[in-house]
């Protein structure tokens, strides 16, 4: 299944503290399709993807999570048991919003000795995860399967652990 042509990943980058390197958008696009053709999501598919600063997830934590700390990246899921609203211009299934820090990110690649793509990819796939239901915050058999997923689509991403992301020939920004 492919979902490449009917799946729309919009990115707005919201911060100024990183500049965004050249590929991130397309690793992004990647990811969420991997985790789409992974699920076996049919039809069309709307994400948004927006990159902030740590003052602005900070204030989103606080707001939705009731944490007030920055945090790497927040899921906003749109649908619920696998029913999303669907956009009646395209007809796609709005499956939600992720914010993703990427102060954070860049950090937290260092800490774990990988690259700045893989901890995005990683963060993406994992908010993807949380779109379509998926959750590890009670842990348990959940977390474990959600672990599995993720690994299961960095590593057909060519991002296993410790890992760097090359761009393949033809792939454009």
């Amino acid at each position: 299944m492919d979902n490449n042509n009917r799946t729309k990943v919009i990115i707005s980058d919201r911060q100024k503290a990183v500049k965004i390197p050249t590929g991130i958008r397309l690793l992004i696009r990647r990811c969420c399709n991997a985790v789409l053709q992974l699920e076996k999501i049919p039809g069309a598919c709307e994400v948004s993807v927006s990159f902030v600063d740590t003052d602005e997830i900070q204030q989103l934590n606080a707001k939705f999570r009731n944490n007030d700390y920055p945090t790497d990246v927040l899921s906003f899921p749109l649908g619920v048991d696998g029913n999303y609203d669907v956009n009646p211009a395209t007809g796609a299934k709005q499956l939600g919003d992720i914010v993703l820090c990427v102060s954070i990110a860049e950090e937290q690649a260092k800490k774990y000795g990988h690259s700045f793509q893989r901890e995005v990819g990683y963060l993406t796939v994992h908010s993807m995860l949380h779109l379509l239901g998926y959750d590890h915050e009670q842990g348990g058999i959940e977390a474990v399967r959600m672990r599995e997923k993720e690994e299961t689509v960095m590593i057909s991403l060519g991002l296993p652990r410790n890992s760097s992301y090359v761009p393949q020939s033809g792939d454009e920004m």
